[in-house]
C-alpha cells in the first residue's frame, strides 16, 4: 500500500506541474494573440509604406511627363521663331537639327531617369515586403517558442511519479 506522505508527495508534484502547463498555456496564447497583432500591425504598416511608394511614383511620373511637355513646347516655340523669322539656309537648318537633339536629349534623360526611378521603386517594394517577412517570422518564432515551453502532460505524470519513488526511497 502507498503511505500518505508518498501519495502527498506525488500529488503535489503532478499539481504543481498541471499549474505549470496551463501557466504555459495562457502565456504561450499571450503570444500567440501577440503575434496575430503584430502581422495585422506590420501588414498595415507594409501596406501604407507601399502606398505612399506608390504615390511618389505616381508624382514623379506626373511630373516628368510636365517637364518633358514644357520641353517639346519651349522647341516648338523656338521653331516657330526661326520660321517666322523669314530666314533660310543651312544655318536654320542646323539651328532646327539642334533644337531637335536638345529635346531628344532631354527626353532620353527623363527616361533614364524615370527608369532608374522604378528600379529604385521595385528595391524599395523588396525592402518592405522583406521588413514585413522578418517581422512575421520573428513572431511565429517566439508564438513556436511559447509553446515548446508548455510541458506535456507525460512529463508532468513522470515528475509526480520521480517524486512519489523518491519520497518512497527517502522514507524507508
Amino acid at each position: 500500500m502507498c503511505s500518505p506522505t508518498v501519495a502527498l508527495s506525488a500529488g503535489l508534484s503532478a499539481f504543481q506541474g498541471l499549474a505549470m502547463q496551463s501557466a504555459a498555456k495562457d502565456a504561450a496564447a499571450q503570444t500567440a494573440e501577440q503575434e496575430r497583432v503584430g502581422v495585422k500591425s506590420a501588414e498595415d504598416s507594409k501596406r501604407n509604406k507601399q502606398l505612399a511608394l506608390s504615390e511618389q511614383k505616381a508624382s514623379k511620373e506626373k511630373q516628368e511627363a510636365q517637364n518633358v511637355f514644357a520641353k517639346n513646347a519651349e522647341i516648338l516655340k523656338a521653331q516657330s521663331s526661326l520660321l517666322a523669322s523669314g530666314k533660310a539656309g543651312n544655318s536654320i537648318s542646323l539651328l532646327f537639327a539642334d533644337l531637335g537633339r536638345q529635346g531628344g536629349n532631354f527626353r532620353e534623360s527623363i527616361r533614364q531617369e524615370l527608369e532608374s526611378f522604378s528600379r529604385q521603386y521595385d528595391r524599395n517594394i523588396q525592402g518592405t515586403e522583406s521588413e514585413y517577412q522578418n517581422i512575421r517570422n520573428r513572431l511565429r518564432s517566439n508564438t513556436i517558442q511559447a509553446y515548446n515551453q508548455i510541458p506535456s502532460t507525460g512529463s508532468i505524470l513522470l515528475g509526480a511519479a520521480a517524486s512519489g519513488l523518491n519520497t518512497y526511497v527517502a522514507t524507508k
